[in-house]
C-alpha cells in the first residue's frame, strides 16, 4: 500500500486578483489530507473508494473504470466528482487504469470540511502524484481556479504564486517574520463558496494598475519585519479589494470595533480571517459568536 499526504493552504494576499496575474503569498497548513492506494488481486476493473473525514467514513463508492460508471455509493454527487477526476487522470495519460486490477483508495481529511483549507486541492495534488499526471492540468480540467492551492499542496512550503502566460508558476519562499506568534486565525463559522466570489470578481473590469498594486503589497508583506508594518499592509489590501469588489470589508461587517486589523483569507465572507492578538481578544471574539481561534504556529506548517 502506498501513502501520499498533501497539505492544506491559506492565501494571505491577492485573493481574486491572483486569477489575473497578481503575485500571491500562500502558506501550507499543518493539517491536510492523507491518501492510501492499494492494488488488489481481484480483477474486476473497479475503483473502491472510501472517503473519511477525521477518521469517520462519509463516502463509500465503487466505480467501474472501464465503462466509467458509478456502480454504488452512499453519496452519488460526491461519487460523480470522484469519477470525473479519476477519468481525467486517465485522459491525461495515466497508466494506472491499463490493467483490470481493482484499485482501493482511502482518503482521510484531517480538518473540518467548513475550514476551507483545501479538501479539493489536496485531492488534486495527491491523485496527480499517484497517477503520474500534471496536478495543475488535472485541477484545471476537474475544478478550475488559479491553482495556487495545488501549488501549496505540492510544495509543502510557503510560496509566491503567479499566473504567467496562462500557466501557473510558483517559487518557495521563507516567510518567517519575527511577529508570527502575535498572529491568530479566527473562523467565521461558515464555508464560503469561492465560485460565487469569483463570478463577482470576473464581472468587474480590471486594470494593470490594480494588479501592480497587489504585486507591490505582496512583496512588501513578504519583506515585512514589524507587526505594525504588516498590519498596515493588511488594512491597505482589504480596503483596496473592498473598493474594487464594492463589498464591505469583513472588519466593517463583523468587527467594526476591533482594535486590530482583520484580513479575509480566500473567498470573502467565510472560512478564516487573520488578525493579531490584543487585550482580551478571546473574550472579544467569543462574545461575537466566534469561538474557533487558532494561533499561527498551530495552523501554519513551517
Amino acid at each position: 500500500m502506498s501513502q501520499i499526504f498533501s497539505r492544506g493552504k491559506l492565501l494571505l494576499t491577492s485573493e481574486y486578483v491572483v486569477l489575473d496575474g497578481a503575485k500571491a503569498l500562500a502558506v501550507p497548513t499543518n493539517w491536510g489530507q492523507e491518501f492510501f492506494f492499494r492494488e488488489q488481486q481481484e480483477s474486476n476493473h473497479l475503483v473502491i473508494w472510501t472517503g473519511k473525514h477525521q477518521g469517520q467514513i462519509w463516502l463509500t463508492t465503487k466505480i467501474d473504470y472501464k465503462s466509467w460508471q458509478v456502480l454504488e455509493s452512499n453519496n452519488p454527487e460526491a461519487a460523480e466528482f470522484v469519477l470525473k477526476t479519476l477519468k481525467n487522470c486517465q485522459l491525461l495519460g495515466s497508466t494506472k487504469f491499463d490493467t483490470n486490477q481493482n484499485i482501493e483508495i482511502t482518503s482521510d481529511l484531517q480538518f473540518p470540511s467548513n475550514y476551507g483549507l483545501g479538501s479539493s486541492s489536496t485531492l488534486m495534488a495527491s491523485l496527480a502524484k499517484w497517477a503520474g499526471v500534471d496536478a495543475f492540468v488535472l485541477n484545471e480540467k476537474s475544478l478550475g481556479g488559479s491553482g495556487y492551492d495545488v501549488a501549496v499542496a505540492k510544495a509543502n512550503h510557503s510560496i509566491l504564486f503567479k499566473i504567467e502566460n496562462n500557466l501557473p508558476t510558483y517559487e518557495e519562499v521563507d516567510f518567517k517574520p519575527n511577529f508570527l506568534e502575535d498572529l491568530i486565525f479566527v473562523h467565521l463559522n461558515k464555508k464560503q463558496d469561492s465560485r460565487e466570489g469569483i463570478r463577482l470578481y470576473r464581472s468587474k473590469e480590471k486594470s494593470v494598475h490594480l494588479i501592480a498594486k497587489f504585486n507591490n503589497i505582496t512583496q512588501q508583506v513578504l519583506n515585512s519585519n514589524l507587526l505594525s508594518e504588516f498590519s498596515d499592509l493588511m488594512i491597505e489590501h482589504e480596503n483596496l479589494l473592498s473598493e474594487f469588489l464594492e463589498l464591505e470589508t469583513t472588519k466593517k461587517r463583523f468587527f467594526d470595533d476591533c482594535p486590530s486589523f482583520i484580513k479575509s483569507l480566500g473567498a470573502w465572507g467565510g472560512d478564516f480571517v487573520l488578525t493579531s492578538r490584543f487585550e482580551d481578544y478571546e473574550k472579544y471574539f467569543s462574545k461575537k459568536g466566534f469561538e474557533t481561534i487558532i494561533p499561527w504556529n498551530e495552523m501554519v506548517y513551517s
